[in-house]
């Protein structure tokens, strides 16, 4: 696997980065991954990767931390898994952060667990001082104690548009696209809101927006959802290329469950 990124200064002031953040042995899979899309650049990357980055933004916003808190989580997590939830890795490492279960971070089981693996991540981070502050890089560093720290710093920019993207700062940031099951796939909305509803708490999932409608777009393949709506936009899985466009006519589909008007509604 490789990572190619690709950096171009626009208007001499924004960048616009292409970034393929895993690399894989075989090529990579045409016509299945996402794009986000932030005023601070472009990353091209694959499913797992987006669900992944949707569990960490999802944690952190239920912990109240702030954005330079998961742009560290970020850079930490593209440096040990390329944003993969490895069963394996150096030594006894396994999961998103690489942790090792015989250094206390938890059970194998635990650790590959995104929403477990990240809570301890974020523990330890808060406990790092001044991490609000000093280089993400550094912050990076002071949890992992890795070979070479340094290594994290190639990251950020990447951590950065992951971040915008995946707060719900940056509205329609994110979409994914991907073949057709071969076999009619049952929608599981209310699936899908369970495991949003425990990575990010109950009361947010109402309330977060953009970060709760990136979250399912990221996990509509998985989940069989066909559509997200949000604020006058939907993104459909019959033109996920195409990205958020105005919402289409109601569908017949009941949607997860019933919301106020503004709510993020699935089918």
């Amino acid at each position: 696997m490789t990572v190619v990124v690709i950096v171009a200064l626009l208007g001499g002031a924004i960048y616009y980065g292409a970034y393929h953040l895993l690399k894989r042995t075989e090529p990579f899979a045409l016509g299945e991954h996402c794009l986000v899309k932030t005023p601070e650049g472009t990353l091209d990357i694959d499913i797992e990767q987006a669900q992944v980055a949707a569990t960490v933004a999802a944690v952190a916003a239920r912990r109240k931390l702030p954005e330079r808190a998961l742009q560290i989580a970020y850079v930490t997590a593209i440096q040990e898994s390329k944003l993969a939830n490895l069963p394996y890795g150096d030594r006894d490492s396994v999961g998103v952060f690489q942790q090792r279960p015989s250094q206390g971070w938890g059970t194998p089981e635990q650790l590959q667990d995104p929403v477990y693996a990240t809570r301890k991540f974020f523990a330890a981070l808060e406990k790092v001082k001044h991490y609000r502050t000093i280089p993400l890089h550094d912050a990076a560093q002071a949890v992992q104690r890795s070979a070479d720290g340094s290594a994290y710093a190639e990251h950020e920019q990447s951590a950065k548009i992951l971040s915008a993207a995946f707060t719900g700062r940056v509205p329609q940031a994110v979409h994914c696209w991907y073949p057709p099951p071969a076999k009619p796939v049952k929608p599981q909305p209310e699936t899908a809101r369970k495991q949003l509803v425990r990575a990010l708490g109950a009361e947010a999932a109402d309330k977060r927006g953009w970060l709760v409608a990136a979250w399912y777009v990221a996990h509509a393949q998985k989940y069989g959802l066909r559509e997200v709506r949000f604020e006058g936009v939907a993104w459909t899985a019959a033109a996920g290329h195409d990205g958020w466009r105005k919402e289409p006519k109601p569908t017949d589909a009941k949607p997860a469950d019933s919301k106020p008007t503004g709510a993020v509604q699935v089918a």
